[in-house]
């Protein structure tokens, strides 16, 4: 062997070696939980109750803000990083709006316990949330809220929903048309097939029923403003609220984020 086809050779197995990682560790390069101590309180207030939702191998936490006479509730699905502990901080929003909230942490998340091992299981493990949550609002307004990697479970769960009472609105807030395109526009050298979490919202907001606002960042480095466009294209009611000056994670420091979803609440 040559040198040239041994450099060749070397450039290919390191090319191999670095799709085997990517295909064996992709929750680490999607998936940046904090992860709390069992003991952490985070049910501050009377009104707010800490749940438990046993799942096949996992026991997923969540937060649940009930009103004496609620309008309806918010199902809330939050991005990729963090914990209940920072997405359950504005209560007093919802509270003024008269919708309770209900919030869950994935797998590995805060005090739930487990890890996300592929995207059916994330999807089960949402959808028994909703199921453990929704019989108690069935003569009340329904909204499901996805915020960044949440959207692609919002929509999904919308979907399923399409021989159901559908929700009477979707809520979809720095959305992607799905992990495949987002890996096009950032790592464009990664093969498509790699991806175990394609998230294909593009293919699924089609059945979905009911309203879908969009709210996007005019500003968001992370996911342009035009995937929230692209799905605004893919079903007749929806409409999009686009954010100016926002980026991806400043978007509840804006009045009008907040005042688009005021309006929306109000409005149902």
């Amino acid at each position: 062997m040559n040198v040239f086809a041994g450099f060749v050779l070397s450039i290919a197995l390191l090319y191999a070696a670095v799709l085997g990682a990517l295909w064996f560790g992709q929750e680490k390069l999607l998936f940046f939980p904090t992860v709390l101590p069992t003991d952490r309180v985070l049910a501050k207030a009377p009104d707010i109750r800490e749940v438990w939702i046993d799942v096949p191998g996992a026991r997923l936490n969540a937060l649940h803000l009930r009103l004496p006479n609620p309008k309806g509730v918010v199902f809330f699905l939050h991005g990729n990083a963090g914990s209940l502990e920072t997405w359950f901080v504005n209560p007093e929003y919802y509270r003024r709006a008269n919708f309770d909230l209900f919030m869950i942490d994935y797998r590995g998340y805060g005090k739930s316990s487990g890890r996300i091992e592929s995207e059916e299981q994330l999807r089960a493990d949402v959808r028994a949330a909703w199921a453990s949550v929704a019989p108690q609002y069935e003569d009340r307004k329904r909204v499901l809220y996805g915020r960044s990697l949440g959207t692609g479970l919002a929509v999904g769960l919308a979907a399923e929903m399409s021989t159901t009472p559908a929700p009477d609105l979707t809520v979809l807030v720095s959305a992607y048309t799905s992990m495949a395109a987002l890996a096009r526009e950032h790592y464009r050298w990664v093969p498509q097939f790699l991806l175990r979490y394609p998230m294909r919202s593009d293919v699924l907001i089609g059945q979905v029923r009911g309203p879908v606002l969009l709210i996007h960042g005019e500003r968001d480095p992370l996911i342009a403003p035009s995937h929230s466009d692209a799905l605004r294209a893919l079903m007749a009611d929806a409409t999009v609220a686009a954010i100016s000056g926002a980026g991806h994670n400043d978007l509840q420091e804006f009045d009008d984020y907040l005042r688009a979803l005021e309006r929306a609440l109000a409005a149902l």
